[in-house]
């Protein structure tokens, strides 16, 4: 039942007033910084769920509400929910207790009623709702960009990552603990891959590492080799391919030499790692790896999202191995097969592709067409996409070129 001076019904009555329906105020929350949905209204209308501190904001803003205001409807709400579960346990604990004297034939002794609701509380595994809530939007979000902006896929994780930090607070029995850390982990890798995209990348390493820490305290290898393999892909695409090497090794460590997406990443990243490095005997020994990873995947291990490790993706991180060791050949049909199995909305993916082969072209002797294609594929990049994780691969290009060629990219660059 929702409560009658709480959060629930000051918004709705706010949204009332002005005559609007969800959708459009769900536009206005939008518009003022924050990724809103007509769900989100209404589970905050209905007090399924109050809102995060995320949201303050944006609520402040669009419903002309003061900080007082709000913290006093949220208490509202908050003191509502609490008496409505002890009326309904103390309506449930009588009904127990005079079944069970009935059943019996005796009285219940004064006071063990409340030390068995104490105790019982104490066992309970408060929050349920939120943990299967959280490993549900991990599944989500780990699909990948699906033709959106890095931007927005952040934007549409801010209140799960809230939900999650309220969460990790709360304390929970071992089993429920351990599924949460993994959780944590997936959820803070998959905000470390957006990072590490756009070109933050000290946020994507801080991310990172406390998406390891509750990797290893969730015990699982499998979750801890997948973000340390991800972890490596800063240092490498950023210019530490020694460092990258370095945390490539640990992730192929931690995946064992059981077949998995998290260990086919890895030994993808190391190949790229040491090829960088000038490792080059030891990079085709991963690509070989990688390789006969690659061939024993299937079911989730091969799907084609962050945590899998599907043909795309292994084309991809091929395209760029064989073009670091300088066999262009072997690069131009790994490109092409990444690119026949690469669907339209993947802006990122093409364009990253288009840089490797264009840094082929310059390998084999023609850097004017390389630095042409090159200049051509950043210029048509939407501006989401033109910083991070595509310039920086434009400038490894730029760095190896000089005269008119190394001009022509540099203006495109410098736009």
């Amino acid at each position: 039942m929702v409560s009658p001076d709480g959060i629930g019904k000051l918004l709705l009555s706010i949204r009332k007033r002005a005559d609007r329906t969800r959708e459009q105020q769900a536009k206005l929350m939008t518009d003022a910084g924050l990724v809103c949905t007509v769900e989100n209204l209404k589970r905050w209308e209905t007090e399924k769920r109050l809102p995060t501190p995320v949201w303050r904001s944006a609520i402040r803003t669009v419903y002309g509400l003061t900080d007082e205001q709000l913290d006093q409807a949220l208490e509202n709400t908050r003191r509502h929910r609490r008496q409505q579960r002890m009326e309904d346990d103390d309506v449930k604990r009588r009904k127990l207790f005079t079944l069970a004297a009935a059943t019996a034939g005796f009285a219940v002794l004064p006071g063990i009623a409340q030390a068995r609701e104490g105790i019982d509380t104490g066992l309970d595994a408060d929050g349920a709702g939120d943990l299967a809530y959280l490993e549900g939007a991990f599944e989500r979000h780990r699909g990948g960009y699906n033709g959106r902006a890095p931007e927005a896929v952040l934007g549409e994780m801010r209140e799960d990552l809230a939900l999650l930090a309220t969460v990790l607070r709360r304390p929970h029995p071992a089993r429920d603990r351990t599924d949460l850390a993994r959780t944590a982990a997936g959820i803070s890798g998959l905000v470390a891959i957006i990072q590490h995209d756009r070109g933050d990348q000290a946020d994507a390493h801080r991310w990172f590492a406390t998406a390891a820490r509750a990797a290893r305290e969730s015990g699982d290898r499998r979750m801890t080799a997948w973000v340390l393999g991800r972890h490596a892909m800063v240092g490498l695409n950023y210019g530490a391919p020694g460092q990258a090497a370095r945390i490539a090794e640990q992730a192929r460590r931690e995946a064992g030499t059981r077949p998995s997406g998290a260990a086919a990443l890895a030994a993808a990243v190391n190949a790229r790692a040491l090829a960088a490095v000038g490792d080059l005997p030891g990079a085709r020994r991963a690509v070989d790896d990688v390789r006969t990873l690659a061939e024993q995947l299937d079911g989730p291990e091969s799907a084609d999202t962050w945590f899998g490790y599907p043909a795309q993706k292994h084309h991809v991180h091929l395209s760029q191995a064989y073009t670091l060791l300088g066999d262009t050949r072997a690069a131009y049909r790994a490109q092409d097969d990444a690119l026949a199995l690469t669907s339209s909305p993947s802006v990122m993916t093409r364009a990253l592709i288009a840089m490797d082969t264009a840094a082929c072209l310059q390998v084999d002797g023609d850097p004017s067409t390389a630095a042409t294609m090159a200049a051509a594929v950043y210029d048509r990049l939407p501006p989401a996409y033109r910083s991070g994780l595509v310039h920086s691969r434009a400038q490894l290009l730029h760095r190896h070129l000089d005269g008119v060629p190394r001009r022509l990219l540099g203006d495109a660059l410098a736009d």
